[in-house]
């Protein structure tokens, strides 16, 4: 029994090897032309001089007078114009009289008439006399009937007359074998001006240049962030997806500079795939204006990467419109990467039914990132069960952070047990994010060691946050030095808090100042006052109080009052304190009082006594004894020493 999808396939297949032995055959009539002095030189001559009515008829007179390179030759134009039954009679009989050309193009008539076995029986022949064309058709005859032997015997003939499509063809085959001489076989037929050679070629060398071993690096974002646009993911011709780099990239060098060069010859000539890599290569190195011109002349020939990869161009440009424009041709040409970038550009803009449209035209041309993107815009709108869906459909094809996503949701949920084998499957299949949002579970259960793990994992792999996490557990077991590593690497990620706790144990190894000395220069901000204002620069307000300390310190009393201020209206009751002690000292008391306020109010010991002694000094024994009972609750042990006693003190006085 043949079910019905399999005969579609043999169809299919069928009609494929209908249109591959016409392609062939045009090819061996075309290299025949060229490579055979009897024929190729006298008509590619008169095709340059005369138009092809005349070179017929000035054929047919010589050929009348018995001329054998003219009957050949006309022939050989009746064959390529299609007239079979016309040239078969000219080709015979100037195979008669001994001619390879006419032979080789016997060979080809017989081919496309469908008899073979006679079409190569002439093909050697010709081939035996000397002709690279026959040879090279020979050889793919016998390819084509597995007899792999004989058609490297008869290509290798061809590619070593300096055949080009003998020299591509014979590297086609060593390359199916697995043999290493393809690429010089490839680069034989390259050099002869054959593009698709020339595309292998680079391809060979670009995989070759770029699968030397690269550092980790992040790959993502901890949690799917509610509201996002979608997630269209930017890749062309097989790169790594990400953004343009800022700046020109060092030039190529080496077999990448090669590749590079291969596909500029290929793309020169029409090869739409070659243009494509090479706008990917110039893209990747900062060169957009002529990526731009690459990827332009590739889609216009149909690539849809190629018109994705320019939309992403223009889109980054700022011409969103035009962007939008080759996406939906790329799209519409069943790209679904494009598909996913038209669905991020309409949710961005709030068409919400339109973007669920194409990401679901994304998963149908069998890209995974439609169902994810689905999954995100459904968990915008809070669909939750509609989101797990989604999530779970792409993380069953293997969408990495899909599984992640699904696992953050299970969690919300309450389902840890649930979450964690999808944790654990993306970040086996390289999810950071799944890395550290593992150790963020095993936290959550107070089994450190196993999130510590984890943490350590996602940290090696650039995670911000799971360095800092590493950093932290390093300085609770006493390893500075591990943990002055990790905690650079998370500030220099961007982390505020790793950036405050780097400068605390940068601040700790620090000299105790000496006695300050009249007319000294002003001192150098050190490493760790550099490391404490990137933190409060992010608005920790930790750091922000130490900054102003540490600029006191130095005399800077305008840049303390700044953060000082900064922290604590952002709710730093040290803040608030140390602003009030610095306007004290100016004189400002009363503006003073106003912050110890907020700072006693918020738990500040020490404020609390500060005001007891203000309102004190002010004959206000009441307020003074409130601030006092104040100050005793809240602490530490010698401020509420000597609150109680300015407490009895005061009610000592009140009472006499």
């Amino acid at each position: 029994m043949v079910f019905m999808g399999d005969r579609a396939t043999l169809l299919e297949t069928g009609r494929f090897v209908q249109r591959h032995a016409r392609n062939a055959a045009d090819e061996i009539i075309e290299a025949a032309g060229a490579a055979d002095p009897v024929l190729g030189t006298t008509a590619v001559a008169d095709a340059d001089t005369e138009n092809e009515t005349e070179t017929e008829a000035r054929h047919r007179r010589a050929a009348e007078r018995g001329d054998l390179a003219s009957i050949s030759a006309l022939g050989a134009m009746l064959l390529r114009r299609g007239d079979l039954d016309g040239a078969e009679p000219y080709l015979r009989a100037a195979t008669a009289e001994g001619d390879r050309a006419a032979a080789n193009n016997l060979g080809v008539l017989l081919h496309q008439r469908g008899y073979a076995d006679e079409a190569a029986g002439w093909w050697r022949v010709a081939a035996v006399a000397g002709s690279a064309p026959a040879a090279h058709a020979l050889g793919r005859h016998h390819r084509e009937r597995g007899d792999e032997p004989a058609a490297e015997y008869w290509l290798r003939q061809a590619a070593e007359q300096g055949h080009a499509l003998g020299a591509y063809a014979l590297a086609d085959l060593l390359e199916h074998r697995g043999d290493v001489g393809a690429e010089r076989w490839l680069r034989a037929a390259a050099e002869q001006g054959h593009r698709e050679a020339a595309y292998r070629l680079a391809m060979a060398l670009e995989r070759r240049a770029t699968e030397t071993p690269r550092g980790p690096h992040a790959t993502g974002t901890r949690l799917p962030v509610p509201g996002a646009a979608g997630n269209a993911v930017r890749s062309a011709a097989g790169a790594a997806p990400g953004a343009v780099p800022d700046g020109p990239a060092a030039e190529p060098v080496g077999e990448l500079a090669e590749a590079e060069q291969w596909f500029r010859q290929a793309a020169a000539r029409g090869h739409r795939r070659a243009a494509l890599h090479l706008g990917a290569l110039l893209e990747q190195r900062g060169e957009l204006k002529e990526a731009g011109r690459w990827y332009l002349s590739s889609a216009k020939e149909g690539e849809a990467r190629a018109a994705c990869a320019l939309g992403f161009l223009l889109r980054d440009a700022g011409d969103e419109e035009s962007a939008a424009v080759w996406w939906l041709r790329a799209a519409q040409d069943g790209d679904g990467n494009a598909a996913n970038a038209l669905g991020a550009l309409h949710a961005a803009r709030g068409e919400q039914q339109t973007a669920e449209r194409w990401y679901r035209a994304a998963m149908d041309a069998g890209d995974v990132n439609g169902a994810y993107n689905l999954g995100l815009l459904c968990a915008a709108q809070d669909r939750i069960p509609q989101a797990e869906q989604w999530y779970r459909r792409a993380a069953y094809a293997g969408h990495r952070e899909a599984a992640n996503a699904l696992a953050v949701l299970l969690l919300q949920a309450g389902d840890a047990n649930g979450a964690e084998p999808w944790f654990s499957k993306a970040a086996e299949a390289g999810s950071v994010d799944a890395a550290f949002n593992l150790g963020i579970l095993h936290a959550g259960r107070d089994d450190d060691r196993t999130a510590l793990v984890w943490y350590e994992r996602a940290a090696a792999a650039g995670h911000t946050e799971a360095a800092l996490q590493v950093g932290i557990a390093a300085l609770r077991d006493g390893d500075e030095l591990t943990a002055e590593r990790h905690l650079r690497c998370a500030a220099g990620g961007g982390s505020a808090e790793a950036a405050f706790r780097l400068a605390s144990v940068l601040d700790a190894r620090r000299p105790e100042p000496g006695p300050a000395v009249l007319g000294a220069s002003r001192e150098e901000k050190s490493e760790c006052e550099e490391w404490y204002e990137r933190a409060a620069r992010q608005g920790h307000r930790r750091a922000q109080v130490r900054v102003g300390m540490l600029a006191a310190a130095r005399g800077d009393l305008a840049e303390a009052d700044r953060w000082y201020r900064e922290a604590a209206e952002a709710g730093s009751r040290n803040g608030a304190f140390n602003l009030g002690l610095l306007l004290a000292r100016e004189g400002s008391e009363r503006e003073a009082s106003l912050w110890w306020t907020r700072a006693a109010r918020a738990g500040h010991g020490r404020a609390a006594l500060r005001l007891a002694l203000l309102a004190a000094r002010r004959g206000e024994l009441t307020e003074g004894r409130r601030w006092c009972a104040r100050a005793v609750e809240l602490g530490p042990a010698e401020v509420a020493e000597r609150a109680a006693r300015l407490s009895e003190a005061l009610h000592q006085e009140l009472t006499a």
